[in-house]
């Protein structure tokens, strides 16, 4: 595999806006996992993940995919959202060339959101814009859009609408990390 194929990146956002759930349609997406094999929040292996429905350590996982008939390897790490494990958001941060930066569509912009995105650009990593949620009642997709695109100083249309429930936009957001 060549260096330029190889994309190193995270999953950040403020807790409870879909990082799990989105890593999850990623794994299936890209065959990484089997569907009979699939659960929900596959990555959160840790007993007490499962109990709280939190991600609390991060854990990396290699998925492989093809583009235009190459190859791709795809090194993604699944971080916590909870302000108490930011530290555990660095050190993933530190290992990566880019950031997925996801906002909930039913609650915009949140404190753990702009802190995670002061460290992704502290760290000069590319930021990948995304809305999740789109697919809930509640959403006010062009609200959070809006703030999003007012905090990187970017132009609306450039950011993603994603569902991680629904897998809705995760595939146009693989082709973005590529």
């Amino acid at each position: 595999m060549k260096l330029e194929n190889i994309r190193n990146f995270s999953i950040i956002a403020h807790i409870d806006h879909g990082k799990s759930t989105l890593a999850d349609r990623l794994l299936e997406l890209t065959g990484t996992i089997e569907k009979r094999k699939m659960r929900e929040q596959y990555l959160d292996m840790h007993p007490l993940e499962r109990e709280k429905g939190i991600t609390i350590k991060m854990q990396p996982v290699r998925m492989s995919y093809t583009l235009n008939a190459v190859p791709y390897t795809l090194n993604l790490i699944d971080t916590p959202g909870h302000v108490d494990f930011s530290y555990e958001v660095s050190r993933a941060l530190a290992a990566v060339e880019g950031a997925v930066l996801l906002v909930d569509a039913t609650q915009g912009i949140q404190a753990q959101t702009i802190a995670n995105l002061h460290l992704a650009l502290h760290a000069n990593l590319a930021v990948i814009p995304a809305i999740n949620k789109i697919d809930l009642p509640s959403a006010n997709s062009e609200r959070a859009k809006r703030e999003l695109a007012d905090l990187l100083e970017i132009d609306p249309a450039t950011i993603l609408q994603i569902s991680g429930k629904t897998g809705e936009g995760v595939e146009q957001l693989l082709y973005a990390v590529i």
